[in-house]
């Protein structure tokens, strides 16, 4: 079967996301924009994860648990599981990998952390806005032990992206893709280094009105959360 799907995108949980990026309304827009697969992935976190599954479950949107983690050398990877119980798991193991400061909200935002019905559950304390401890060579192993898959985000990116950060693509780092932008430069995808890579492009919309229009497909032979994960192992093939 052939799916619409974009892998990235925050809630109102990231201290950069939308005050109404609730995890009901995200679920809702991603429907309404003709999406079939979609994931959360807030910063350094997994808390919205279970309100946003359940409410994509309620649009008819397979939802899939997932974190923007940001490595000790200000990386941002993309990681996605197979269950929220191993989301949940992982992002224990984040949390404790986290600098021990609380987040400012108002200088860097509040981090709500919601049900599925936008109500509110309280604050997400922690500094998700930080960098973790976990350097770039350890992330595919790790969440693979979770279960999971990772690809460095936005890699055309001058900031926060594995290109911008390390200036190079290592095949040793075990990423089986990468992300790109919707707006990538083509002259990026001539590089060397990119050679053979996999490459998907997703929207990181961290607030409601970045939702683009399905225009991507992934091709499944069921619509599950494991079987998106596979697809992304074998290279989106």
């Amino acid at each position: 079967m052939r799916l619409a799907f974009d892998l990235h995108m925050h809630s109102c949980l990231s201290p950069c996301g939308g005050k109404d990026n609730t995890p009901a309304d995200l679920a809702a827009m991603c429907a309404l924009a003709g999406l079939q697969v979609a994931a959360l992935t807030d910063h350094n976190t997994v808390g919205n994860c279970a309100a946003f599954c359940a409410a994509a479950r309620r649009n008819g949107l397979l939802g899939v648990p997932g974190m923007e983690l940001t490595t000790s050398e200000d990386v941002h990877v993309v990681c996605l599981f197979p269950t929220i119980e191993a989301a949940e798991d992982f992002g224990r193991y984040v949390r404790n990998r986290l600098p021990p400061i609380l987040n400012d909200p108002a200088f860097f935002g509040p981090q709500v952390l919601m049900d599925d019905e936008s109500g509110v559950l309280g604050e997400e304390t922690a500094f998700l806005a930080g960098a973790t401890d976990i350097g770039i060579y350890e992330v595919h192993a790790l969440v693979a032990s979770y279960g999971g898959v990772a690809f460095p985000a936005h890699i055309d990116r001058p900031a926060f992206s594995l290109l911008g950060n390390l200036g190079l693509w290592d095949p040793a780092m075990g990423f089986p893709l990468a992300e790109i932008t919707p707006h990538c430069p083509p002259e990026l995808l001539r590089r060397p280094d990119l050679e053979g890579v996999p490459l998907i492009a997703n929207c990181d919309a961290h607030y409601l009105d970045q939702i683009p229009d399905a225009h991507q497909y992934m091709d499944l032979l069921q619509a599950t959360v494991p079987e998106v994960l596979e697809w992304l192992r074998r290279g989106c093939r």
